[in-house]
């Protein structure tokens, strides 16, 4: 006698499986999804406070767009892309090339491009930034690596002030 699966055909009415029988329970509990537990890197975990998150996932390229709309995008794949967002991280194995304006970005891997960071950017030992950068702040750990035209200051305004702070030069 062959079983079949409560998945398959179910365009087919079953007479013994109505409501308060005891097979109707055991198929509802069967076609209804798993809770999944809420992982750190679970894109559908509902984000505190209706924040936008985007993951670029290890192995992952994306390539040839425009991130708008994110307040946070973490990066542990391969992104080539232009991007305005509140936050940045990209982790060791992560690597941004093109532009963006950030408020705080986390540079544990590598940015190649033009970054303007408004508030801070926090390049770990891992972490390589080269290319135009300009930020309103910036920590550095011991190994992390800076390099190409950096400027302090990020609004317009500062880069055409009479008191304007030198462009620093890093190689």
């Amino acid at each position: 006698m062959a079983l079949q699966s409560p998945f398959f055909n179910n365009n087919k009415r079953d007479n013994d499986v109505r409501p308060g029988t005891p097979n109707a329970a055991a198929l509802a509990a069967a076609a209804a999804p798993a809770p999944t537990a809420p992982t750190a890197n679970n894109s559908s975990t509902p984000v505190p406070g209706g924040e936008a998150k985007l993951t670029v996932g290890p192995n992952i390229k994306l390539k040839g767009v425009e991130i708008t709309d994110c307040d946070t995008l973490v990066v542990e794949g391969s992104v080539e892309a232009t991007m305005d967002s509140r936050m940045i991280q990209i982790s060791e194995r992560g690597s941004f090339k093109g532009s963006a304006e950030i408020d705080v970005a986390e540079i544990r891997g590598a940015f190649d491009g033009n970054l303007t960071v408004r508030q801070k950017l926090v390049i770990y030992s891992t972490g390589k930034v080269t290319g135009r950068i300009r930020y309103g702040k910036v920590v550095i750990e011991e190994g992390g690596q800076l390099s190409g035209e950096i400027e302090f200051g990020t609004s317009g305004a500062a880069a055409n002030s009479a008191v304007r702070p030198p462009k620093l030069q890093v190689a």
